[in-house]
C-alpha cells in the first residue's frame, strides 16, 4: 500500500537581505554536515550540498493530538528539479522539499476579510493514493497591496563576482534579474550594489530608482574574476542598509539580497555569520538568497541563511524564474503582511487514529513554542498563498459518520503584524461532515495539489510513496490544471521526469 506524506506552509518574509548563489563548502552550519553528490548522464560531475532531512513519520493522535510548525515559502526546490529534469537527470532526492513544490503554485482561496491580513481555509478529501486515508489540506490567502500602495523598498544586492560566476547561467542572469527589477520599482524606491570576490566593492552606492540610467550603467559594470571571500561583503552591505533605513521618512522594506553560485566563503564562522543576520534581522534588515548555475551548489546553506533572516529562498534557473519573481510576485516578495507566522493543528482522537505532516520537517515546532513570542517564524508577504497537507487515518466512529456533526481538527494560527511585536491568534474548526465524499468530489486545486507532493514524492524516494507511478500524478494532474501555464509545465516536466526514468 502507498500512502501519502503530509505537508506543510511556508512563509515570507518582510525586510530581507536577499542572497542569491549557494556555497559549495558547507561551512556555515545548517542541517547535517554530509553533502550528496550526483553525477548528471552527460557525465559533468555535479557537487552539490543539499541538507539530509529525516521524513515526518505517522503520529499516534492519542499520544500527541497537537501538531504545530512555521509558516515558510520558499521554492528553490521547485525551481533546481526543473533545470535538472530539462538537463535530462532526475533531482538529487535530497534537493526535493515537497512543500516548496506546492507553494510554487497559487490557488484559488478566498480573499481575507474582516481586516485580518490573511484568509484561512480547511478542506479534505479521501487520498487517492491509500485505501482507508483522508487527505487534509490547510490554505493561507494573504491580502493583495496594490503596487501603488506598497511600502518603499530599501534593497541592497550583494553580488559574488568571483571567476566562477562568469558561465552564461551565472552572471549574466544576475545582471538580466537587476535590470527586470529596475523596470518594475517605483520612485520612491532606493537600491544599492556591493560586490564581492577577493574583496568588497560599492559598485553603486544607494541611489533612487528615478535614476535608472545609473542604476543600469552599475548593473552592466558587473564583471566576474578573482577569488571569493565574502565577509567584508555582507558587513558592507548591511552598512548601506542600515544607512539608508535610517534616513527613510518613512517606513520602509529593508532588505538584503545574496545573490551567488554557492561559492560564499565568508570569514565568519558558522555561529558568527547567524549571529549577525540575526542582529540585522531585529533592527528589520532581512536576508533573502537567490542562487544561480549548477555544479558547486548549496541549497542547504542557502535556505538556511534566508530563514535565519527572516527572507526568502529562491534559485533561478533562468528567464521565466525571473519572470515569475519580479513580474508577478514583486509585490508579495517585498511587502510583509504577518510575521511570525505559526500554524498548529490539533485533531481530535475520537476523530484520527493517526496522522502525518507532509514536508516542513526544517520548520516543526514544539507545542509550547506556538505561545511563545520570542520563538522567530515565518513571514507571508501580500498576496502570497501558503498550503500544508496532512495525511490521516480515520477511526471507525468517524468512518461511520458517527461524529459528523463535530470538529475533526481544530486548526489555530497565530502571527506578529509586520511592526508589531504582541501576537494575533485565531481558530478555526473543521467538521467531519466538511469531508468530501469523494477523491473527484474535491475541488481542482486539492486535487492539483495533492498531486503535486506524490511527484515530490516519487522524486525524493520516499518510503511513503512505494509503489506511486508517475501516471497516476498524470491521471490527476490532467484534470485539474486548468489551463494555467504553470500547471501546464508541471504536467510537461512529469512526463520528462517519467521518460528519464525509464
Amino acid at each position: 500500500m502507498r500512502f501519502l506524506r503530509p505537508l506543510i506552509p511556508t512563509l515570507l518574509l518582510a525586510t530581507s537581505v536577499v542572497a542569491c548563489g549557494a556555497d559549495g563548502a558547507g561551512s556555515l552550519g545548517f542541517g547535517e554536515p554530509s553533502s550528496t553528490r550526483a553525477i548528471p548522464p552527460n557525465g559533468d560531475v555535479s557537487d552539490e550540498t543539499y541538507g539530509k532531512l529525516v521524513e515526518n513519520d505517522w503520529v499516534e493522535t492519542a499520544t500527541e493530538p497537537v501538531s504545530t510548525f512555521g509558516a515558510d515559502v520558499d521554492t528553490g526546490s521547485y525551481s533546481l528539479m526543473r533545470r535538472d529534469v530539462r538537463a535530462g537527470r532526475l533531482p538529487n532526492p535530497d534537493s526535493v522539499r515537497v512543500e516548496e513544490y506546492i507553494n510554487y503554485f497559487r490557488y484559488d482561496y478566498a480573499p481575507p476579510q474582516d481586516d485580518k491580513p490573511f484568509s484561512v481555509q480547511v478542506d479534505g478529501a479521501p487520498s487517492p493514493f491509500g485505501q482507508g486515508f483522508h487527505l487534509l489540506r490547510v490554505g493561507l490567502q494573504g491580502e493583495v497591496i496594490d503596487v501603488a500602495q506598497r511600502k518603499p523598498a530599501n534593497l541592497v544586492f550583494l553580488v559574488d563576482v568571483s571567476g566562477s560566476m562568469e558561465a552564461p547561467d551565472k552572471l549574466p542572469l544576475v545582471q538580466r534579474l537587476l535590470k527586470s527589477l529596475v523596470s518594475k520599482l517605483t520612485d520612491a524606491d532606493t537600491l544599492s550594489i556591493v560586490t564581492y570576490s577577493g574583496n568588497e566593492s560599492v559598485l553603486l552606492a544607494p541611489t533612487r530608482v528615478t535614476d535608472k540610467g545609473r542604476i543600469n550603467k552599475a548593473i552592466d559594470r558587473l564583471a566576474a574574476g578573482g577569488s571569493t571571500n565574502g565577509e567584508g561583503g555582507i558587513r558592507k552591505a548591511y552598512e548601506l542598509a542600515e544607512q539608508v533605513k535610517l534616513q527613510q521618512q518613512v517606513e520602509s522594506v529593508n532588505r538584503v539580497i545574496l545573490c551567488t553560485d554557492g561559492d560564499f566563503n565568508v570569514g565568519l564562522t558558522g555561529s558568527a555569520l547567524i549571529s549577525l543576520i540575526e542582529e540585522k534581522r531585529e533592527k528589520k534588515i532581512t536576508l533573502s538568497t537567490f542562487g544561480f548555475g549548477h555544479g558547486n551548489y548549496n541549497a542547504r546553506d542557502m535556505e538556511g541563511l534566508a530563514d535565519k533572516g527572516n527572507g526568502n529562498y529562491a534559485y533561478i534557473d533562468g528567464p521565466e524564474e525571473i519572470d515569475r519573481i519580479v513580474q508577478k510576485r514583486l509585490v508579495s516578495t517585498l511587502q510583509v503582511i504577518a510575521k511570525d507566522t505559526k500554524i498548529q493543528l490539533e485533531l481530535d482522537p475520537a476523530f484520527v487514529q493517526r496522522y502525518r505532516l507532509v514536508g516542513y520537517e526544517n520548520r516543526i515546532l514544539n507545542k509550547e513554542d506556538f505561545e511563545d513570542d520570542t520563538k522567530d517564524s515565518g513571514e507571508l508577504g501580500a498576496g502570497h498563498s501558503v498550503t500544508a497537507f496532512y495525511e490521516v487515518e480515520l477511526t471507525q466512529s468517524a468512518k461511520d459518520g458517527q461524529l459528523a456533526e463535530s470538529p475533526l481538527a481544530n486548526v489555530k494560527l497565530r502571527w506578529k503584524q509586520p511592526e508589531g511585536d504582541v501576537s494575533t491568534e485565531a481558530s478555526i474548526p473543521f467538521p467531519a461532515k466538511s469531508l468530501a465524499t469523494s477523491f473527484e468530489a474535491a475541488s481542482d486545486d486539492l486535487r492539483f495539489a495533492a498531486a503535486t507532493v506524490e511527484f515530490a514524492e516519487i522524486l525524493r524516494r520516499s518510503k511513503h510513496s512505494e509503489g506511486a507511478r508517475f501516471d497516476d500524478v498524470l491521471a490527476i494532474l490532467s484534470g485539474a490544471s486548468k489551463q494555467d501555464p504553470d500547471r501546464v509545465q508541471l504536467i510537461e516536466l512529469v512526463k520528462r521526469a517519467k521518460s528519464i526514468r525509464r
